[in-house]
């Protein structure tokens, strides 16, 4: 037990989020797998109130980034606190997106609000936020495991998400993951992750 928790942990800390992606086609059963297993993940009453659409078509990503810089272009122009910009400078990030049109994946997480009985009728769902942010984190840790590069983004506000991709209403987009391998020389800002003591208490 002790060797399997410890190998994941070094597994994992490998993980990097990268902004430069290479064209590389990637097996869409290997995003299917994961996928699968996003989907084992703990949800309020079992409901699981995520819907993952899984974007590959050329022309569909191509629209996804110019919705996308759209509403990039209004944060950084002047939507967005300084005090947030100066806490994104040290990653480099700008309004230009081209990773969504090269990486072969994009994976638009949607969480739904609420639930469609057989008749139509509207069912409730409960905790969905934290139900989809765990399924996320699920779907990350599966994919870099089966040896492919995530990056998360998150354009604010991503309605255009529901728009392009035909979404009923009561699917709301949660975040846009960028999955793919990593271009061939991509670089990542040094980063330093916190030490346990740090981050957790035992009492």
């Amino acid at each position: 037990m002790r060797a399997r928790a410890a190998a994941f942990y070094q597994e994992l800390r490998a993980r990097r989020s990268v902004r430069s992606f290479s064209p590389k086609p990637v097996p869409r059963e290997a995003i299917a797998d994961a996928i699968r297993a996003a989907g084992t993940a703990p949800s309020g009453a079992n409901l699981q109130p995520w819907r993952f659409v899984v974007v590959g078509d050329p022309a569909t990503k191509r629209r996804i980034r110019e919705a996308a810089e759209a509403e990039e272009r209004a944060f950084y122009g002047g939507r967005a606190p300084e005090e947030w910009l100066a806490a994104l400078a040290p990653l480099g990030t700008d309004a230009d997106k081209p990773f969504l049109e090269t990486a072969p994946y994009l994976i638009a997480i949607f969480a739904e609000s609420h639930g469609l009985a057989a008749d139509g009728a509207r069912t409730k769902h409960y905790y969905v936020q934290e139900s989809v942010g765990i399924a996320t984190g699920f779907l990350i840790a599966a994919l870099h495991h089966a040896g492919l590069a995530t990056l998360t983004h998150t354009p604010s506000p991503m309605g255009f998400l529901s728009k392009l991709l035909g979404r009923p209403a009561h699917e709301r987009p949660y975040l846009l993951l960028v999955v793919g391998y990593p271009a061939e020389g991509a670089q990542v800002p040094t980063l330093r992750k916190k030490e346990l003591d740090e981050i957790a208490v035992f009492l």
